[in-house]
């Protein structure tokens, strides 16, 4: 069974994500976006009062505020680091990006691996699938824990609104027609946790987002 807690981190409010299978303890953390020293405590105290094992950093998109924990989370775990191989050209700017903001962050590790569409990844039983869902950034992708029904969306949908399409690499049609192919077609009683705000459905986002009533 997989279990998932919520952090939200740094001036952007942004959602990390803690997902492991409650009979390893094998673990994901999910966009770290703790920026602070107190936020990165608050995390490992986690991990480690639930004695979870740390077995994968993964991005859905690599803007900023979705990379400021990458280089503590993976000095600190040791875990494989995985990102799309699209959105590398943002790691490799997320200083300027930072300073844009008058942030000073931690550069980020290069990926061990790029997701792709077959990428498989374990988490004891649990292989969460990976769907491509550019627009927001051109690599995104959402992870998708089917048995669980829940999506990880990122910051391509969220509650009653859709990702931002006036940032690096972003782009209003193909995002409209990732959340049309990728996501519209899951499940309506799937859990979605984005990476801003609260989660919802995806009957419920078909119902009422008003982005995506003449989809």
């Amino acid at each position: 069974m997989l279990k998932l807690k919520k952090f939200v981190f740094s001036p952007f409010l942004e959602n990390t994500y803690v997902v492991w299978d409650s009979k390893t303890n094998e673990t994901a953390i999910i966009d770290p976006g703790c920026v602070e020293p107190e936020e990165e405590k608050e995390l490992s105290d986690f991990i480690e009062s639930n004695d979870l094992n740390v077995k994968y950093l993964i991005n859905t998109h690599c803007h900023i505020d979705h990379v400021f924990g990458n280089a503590y989370v993976k000095s600190t775990y040791d875990c494989e680091y995985w990102a799309p191989e699209k959105d590398e050209f943002l790691l490799n700017n997320m200083s300027e990006q930072a300073k844009m903001f008058g942030i000073q962050i931690k550069p980020s590790p290069n990926p061990d691996k790029f997701i792709t569409d077959d990428t498989v990844l374990s988490l004891g039983e649990i292989q969460p699938k990976f769907l491509f869902t550019p627009g927001h950034t051109p690599g995104e992708y959402s992870i998708y824990f089917e048995e669980d029904k829940i999506c990880i969306t990122g910051d391509v949908l969220f509650k009653e609104g859709i990702g931002r399409t006036d940032l690096w690499g972003g782009n209003f049609d193909t995002l409209i027609e990732s959340i049309k192919t990728q996501l519209l077609t899951l499940p309506e009683e799937t859990v979605i946790y984005p990476g801003h705000g609260e989660d919802s459905t995806i009957g419920d986002e078909i119902k009422l987002n008003p982005f995506l009533i003449d989809v």
